[in-house]
């Protein structure tokens, strides 16, 4: 089935590099620089955006995606305002995959029927629900699935052949591989063993393979691109709009501080396979 996820894995696969997906949290660090940054994405060569959706209490988020989060809830960011930010990046941009990625709680409080409906009329492709395992998956993963979103599930170096195809059954989009054991943001251990999951993983079944986790610079985007269909970069885009900011608040040079990490990130998967 034609969609913007496999269309945009195609495309990649196409012209011969992996993906390039850039997470970043929706309303940080504000409403209106949020939405300049998402605008600002594709351009600076992202080809698939994860919009974090903010939520008090992350379990897998670390330290810098845990701050965004924190900056985006202080200024007032909530699911329908991140739901209205993917509307109007729409309006300009009809080809680029958004996925939605956070935990179970807003969604449940949302309403699950009224968020997928919302979520579709908004333009987005995918969730990302880190806390709701496949035993759940009656609960948001099958409506969404029947509603005509990508449900995209993790797979981790303690997913074993016995655990997967449980974890794989209903996943569709793409598979996120989580690089390492325990919170967004530490650095990857062994790159041949990523390598070597993602080989795994494809043995199941026929979607693209994502890695995240640990991914910071275009080096790392280049290596680890070699086996991956995408390479996701999150903590190093969330650090950036930290380091960019005076006494909290946006500045100028905040959107630059994204567009010029993302651009540099997007050179390394291109040579990848070079």
């Amino acid at each position: 089935m034609s969609t913007r996820i496999a269309d945009r894995f195609a495309a990649c696969a196409r012209e011969g590099r992996p993906a390039l997906g850039i997470f970043v949290m929706a309303g940080d660090p504000d409403f209106d620089t949020g939405t300049a940054i998402l605008k600002a994405l594709p351009g600076a060569g992202a080809d698939m955006i994860e919009f974090g959706m903010p939520f008090s209490d992350p379990m897998a988020d670390g330290p810098g995606v845990q701050a965004a989060g924190q900056r985006a809830l202080k200024g007032g960011q909530t699911l329908n305002k991140t739901l209205s930010m993917v509307a109007e990046f729409r309006k300009t941009d009809n080809t680029t995959p958004i996925v939605l990625m956070g935990y179970y709680n807003p969604i449940y409080i949302h309403g699950v029927d009224a968020f997928i409906r919302d979520a579709i009329a908004a333009g987005v492709d995918g969730l990302i629900v880190v806390d709701l395992p496949p035993e759940e998956d009656s609960e948001l993963c099958l409506p969404a699935l029947r509603a005509g979103l990508n449900f995209i599930r993790l797979a981790t170096p303690t997913t074993d052949d016995r655990r997967l195809p449980v974890v794989l059954r209903n996943t569709s989009g793409f598979v996120y591989y989580v690089s390492m054991t325990g919170i967004t943001g530490a650095a990857i251990k062994s790159h041949a063993a990523v390598g070597e999951a993602v080989r795994r993983i494809k043995s199941h079944l026929d979607l693209p393979v994502a890695v995240g986790f640990g991914i910071k610079t275009a080096d790392d985007a280049a290596i680890v691109g070699r086996d991956a269909d995408g390479v996701i970069v999150g903590t190093a885009v969330c650090n950036a709009i930290a380091g960019s900011l005076v006494e909290g608040k946006a500045t100028a040079g905040t959107v630059a501080a994204v567009t010029t990490l993302v651009t540099g990130l997007a050179s390394g998967a291109k040579r990848a396979r070079a």
